[in-house]
């Protein structure tokens, strides 16, 4: 459930010359602003690493800034009340409703850590108050903040609010109306600035801005730290200096920034009560700046929401979460308990939640979670699931079927960008026509495509990634017979292949459903499996009672290369997908990002092995694995690089960590 988030001043005064050193870096000398463009312009060279909330710890180099986003005006072309939330990384905010209908005025502020390994897209969604269940969305837009403040310093623009269009979810390149925001940003030295600032206010009784010797006194002691209250006069002597008898304001915020590092005066948060362990000002200044705004009781946006779906669901669902039959949560590590599945968005960094029918999330708890399920699924159900598929996969290829392809659309407008879509849907004769549908040349641009020994992702897709097996029975795979050995077949597994790295894509039925080679070599043979058609949804896959992956429909590939050694591509057919095509055949050479094959009708997964020290997994892929956290993926971005090929040192792969 939401909790209240606050602030308490949202103006952003303008730093004072001071020759102290942020704990950011990037000097003492010259404007905010002139510190900041420098500190901006740095991001042409960063790295798209993990994502993670403000209590990660930053390097200094890599820091901006806390942005303040204000949410000031909107206009629509309808006429209801509205609410809109902010998604940023894995938090999200909601405003209030709003009294009016066209023209709903919230002027509602939030502040986000903004740094160049983080997050940097802000998505805003206005929502439709008019159902006591859930809202209605009605339009987006995202905003990249860091592009945005670029773009504001070298043009030394410096107007208050900006207008964006507010477009058509089922429809991006229609626009519903437009919303008006402010942002700014602080710098480093304003930021230790900003906290000393909320630090003086508590005890400056007579509100002079100043500190006398019982005032410093006081705030120690608010700060629970036994010795640093035993030092109480030497610090304020210290603090004070031109010895005029009071502490200032940047008096205190070099005070907290100095003794921070030679002895910490907070070792944990008066607002959360998290500790601060290490002996980084800047995360600490970060953590406790944005720790006072929540607190301070003056209630801007709402927070504690993981997505911006579990924010805008009205009353009913409320109720359902406080009698516990529904609930959010990230990772699905006891066999997907949480009744909604939350994936992160590798380009975005913000965790989205897949869309899934409520009655289809039951039916299959009650197959694959109970002992109940797996009796039946024992005793017949299996080619009961084989008949549906097969039946299903016939009525998609009628032309009658054309007709579920709008409601398809509808269904999924949040999660579909038709405008990648070589042609338009009127061109599609039957359902499975559109479900493998093409996308236009350049879509799904392919990171260091002059680079063999980098592998990329072979599927838009919900992907998990392990450097071992073991690691993924850990994690992910639940079920008690699961091996390498199992999914490729005894004629194909190798010791390399089931010591190796595993990566699993996962496609959703509103997936681009065309796979494509995530390495470049020679295609040595394919190996059809017969098997079962088991869901491939989380829900299964964690399962104890049945093994989804190796006991399914599988064809099995085996591209031979010069960079990883063998490379086994698993195609999984899974309920409802009527077949695995393959469009390449035994011989043939493959590029990395060539389109390899597709599925017909029904969510479907690939799964890549890797010989043993192979490949090297990006970092983040494999961080969000271990949280049981699937990594939303697009076709070409960056998967890994080769291990022997990172072990003597190649060149800066910066520039294509990933493609946007």
């Amino acid at each position: 459930m939401g909790q209240g988030s606050s602030k308490e001043d949202t103006g952003v005064s303008s730093a004072s010359e001071s020759s102290s050193k942020a704990g950011g870096g990037g000097g003492g000398g010259g404007s905010s602003r002139s510190r900041l463009k420098q500190r901006l312009h740095r991001r042409r060279h960063r790295s798209r690493s993990n994502s993670s909330s403000h209590h990660k710890c930053l390097a200094a180099e890599d820091f901006v800034g806390i942005a303040l986003l204000t949410l000031v005006r909107a206009e629509m072309k309808f006429k209801d009340k509205w609410l809109a939330c902010l998604s940023f990384g894995e938090q999200t905010f909601r405003t209030q409703i709003s009294d009016q209908t066209d023209k709903p005025v919230w002027n509602s502020a939030k502040k986000l850590c903004l740094d160049k390994n983080g997050p940097r897209f802000a998505r805003i969604s206005v929502y439709e108050t008019n159902k006591m269940y859930k809202n209605t969305l009605i339009g987006f837009c995202e905003i990249d903040l860091l592009e945005f403040l670029t773009r504001e310093l070298e043009s030394d623009s410096s107007s208050e609010c900006e207008t964006l269009n507010l477009l058509d979810p089922s429809s991006p390149d229609k626009v519903v109306g437009e919303i008006s925001v402010s942002i700014s940003v602080e710098d480093p030295i304003e930021t230790e600035k900003s906290f000393a600032r909320r630090i003086l206010s508590i005890v400056d009784y007579n509100e002079d801005g100043h500190l006398s010797l019982s005032e410093f006194s006081d705030l120690i002691t608010a700060f629970g730290n036994q010795v640093a209250a035993n030092k109480k006069e030497e610090m304020f002597k210290a603090a004070d200096k031109n010895g005029d008898g009071v502490v200032s304001m940047d008096e205190l915020a070099d005070l907290l920034a100095i003794q921070q590092e030679k002895e910490p005066i907070i070792n944990c948060c008066p607002v959360c009560g998290e500790t601060l362990e290490d002996s980084d000002t800047l995360n600490h200044m970060i953590h406790l700046t944005l720790c006072f705004d929540e607190g301070t009781g003056k209630q801007v946006m709402t927070g504690g929401f993981l997505t911006d779906k579990q924010a805008n669901y009205g009353w009913m669902f409320k109720l359902s979460e406080w009698a516990h039959f529904s609930s959010y949560d990230i990772g699905l590590n006891s066999g997907s308990s949480s009744s909604h599945i939350l994936v992160f968005d590798r380009r975005t960094k913000r965790l989205v939640e897949e869309l899934i029918d409520g009655k289809i999330v039951l039916s299959m708890r009650a197959i694959y979670q109970s002992k109940l399920g797996h009796g039946l699924l024992d005793t017949g159900a299996k080619e009961l699931l084989q008949n549906i598929s097969e039946k299903q996969g016939r009525k998609m290829n009628s032309l009658e079927s054309a007709k579920d392809i709008p409601k398809f659309v509808e269904f999924f407008k949040d999660q579909l960008n038709l405008a990648e879509m070589k042609y338009p849907l009127e061109h599609f004769k039957t359902f499975n026509q559109f479900f493998v549908r093409e996308l236009k040349p350049g879509a799904r641009p392919v990171a260091c495509p002059e680079r063999d020994d980098v592998a990329v992702c072979g599927a838009d897709s919900r992907l998990t990634a392990f450097s071992s097996v073991d690691d993924s029975l850990r994690f992910w795979i639940k079920g008690r017979k699961f091996s390498v050995q199992g999914l490729l077949g005894k004629d194909i597994c190798s010791s390399a292949f089931i010591e190796g790295t595993l990566v699993i894509f996962r496609l959703a039925p509103q997936d681009y459903h065309r796979f494509h080679s995530p390495v470049s070599g020679t295609v040595e043979q394919f190996v059809n499996i017969p098997g079962c058609l088991y869901t491939v949804n989380p829900i299964a896959v964690n399962s104890k009672y049945c093994n989804v992956f190796t006991e399914n429909k599988r064809v099995v590939s085996i591209i031979s290369t010069t960079e990883f050694g063998k490379v086994a591509f698993v195609a999984i057919g899974a309920t409802m997908v009527g077949s695995i095509t393959f469009l390449k055949k035994e011989g043939d050479h493959v590029e990395k990002g060539d389109e390899f094959g597709y599925f017909s009708f029904g969510g479907s997964t690939v799964i890549c092995v890797f010989e043993k020290d192979a490949i090297e997994i990006d970092e983040d892929l494999l961080a969000n694995s271990s949280r049981s956290l699937e990594t939303l993926v697009s076709v070409g971005m960056k998967l890994g690089v080769s291990k022997k090929q990172a072990n003597i040192g190649l060149p800066d792969l910066h520039n294509c960590v990933l493609q946007d």
